[in-house]
């Protein structure tokens, strides 16, 4: 159910409010460019920057634009507080969302043993599917494949987004977790090579902006069409790259307004990205053929 190309979304806003107009059609829109899964409030999200009340509310309006349409949604429920992400991963859970994602506890720095029984004890408080979120540029942890392994074996633990960057990971877990644990890339620029290593697919921030395109990557890719894979890569990866030119979302918020699909407006402390990095956008957008 979670494979393929899957989107991190942006959440719109408008006026310092979210743009709840304008975050429905821009899932409505990433529904019918055949994007596969539908992650609302992960950091690409600006997730950190939402508050609780709004938090809920973007998976709330997520999970109705997409109902219906048999495109899954995954809500990011993650926090470095346990209670608080079991709240989120509750309220996920009555909203109806397929599963949730939850992120590594950032700033507190918790040991393996304290990340085990953090996703443990959310997993056994809400019985919904729950993806393991690994980033360890963005929270200061980085979860072992040996934890990994371990939560695999919890009830209802079923897959990881990993943007560790190490290629070697897929395949050692997928040797020691249980059958059929999900694994997708949380990295654009190398996600063929996770696909390759065992993955399974990509919760993709370029996606955002070219969702056509990068389900048609991962398409080719489990076709074993490799010559058009690599030349769909060969298409987006300066766009991959500079979705990363500033910290994101603030390269893929200005390239969605390029295109039309929202404002780049962003919460303090992001700020809009530089002149120069704007150019680096542009530049991509047009290699990609995405604007002209």
């Amino acid at each position: 159910m979670f494979t393929g190309s899957l989107v991190a979304l942006i959440t719109p806003f408008k006026n310092g409010s979210v743009d709840e107009k304008g975050f429905e059609k821009f899932v409505a829109w990433q529904i019918e460019e055949g994007t596969d899964g539908l992650v609302p409030c992960g950091t690409t999200g600006e997730s950190p920057t939402l508050s609780m009340e709004e938090h809920k509310r973007v998976i709330d309006i997520c999970i109705a634009a997409a109902k219906g349409s048999g495109v899954p949604v995954i809500a990011g429920t993650g926090s470095n507080s346990t209670a608080e992400a079991i709240e989120l991963t509750q309220h996920a859970k009555k909203a109806g969302a397929d599963a949730a994602m939850l992120v590594v506890p950032y700033y507190n720095k918790p040991t393996q043993e304290g990340l085990f029984q953090h996703f443990k004890a959310v997993a056994e408080a809400v019985d919904i599917p729950i993806l393991l979120y690994n980033v360890p540029p963005r929270t200061g942890g980085d979860m072992q494949v040996e934890t990994v392994i371990r939560l695999s074996q919890v009830k209802n633990i079923v897959g990881i987004k990993d943007a560790s960057y190490d290629m070697a990971r897929p395949t050692l877990t997928r040797l020691k977790a249980r059958k059929g644990f999900i694994q997708l890339s949380g990295e654009d620029a190398s996600a063929l090579g996770f696909l390759a290593q065992g993955g399974d697919g990509c919760i993709s921030v370029t996606a955002n902006v070219a969702p056509r395109l990068c389900g048609d990557m991962h398409d080719a890719w489990k076709k074993r069409d490799l010559d058009k894979a690599f030349e769909l890569q060969d298409r987006l990866m300066p766009l991959h790259k500079a979705m990363f030119c500033e910290t994101s979302p603030g390269p893929v918020k200005y390239a969605a307004e390029l295109i039309g699909q929202c404002s780049a407006e962003m919460r303090l402390p992001m700020v809009p990205i530089a002149e120069s990095s704007k150019k680096a956008v542009h530049e991509a957008m047009v290699h990609a053929g995405l604007i002209n």
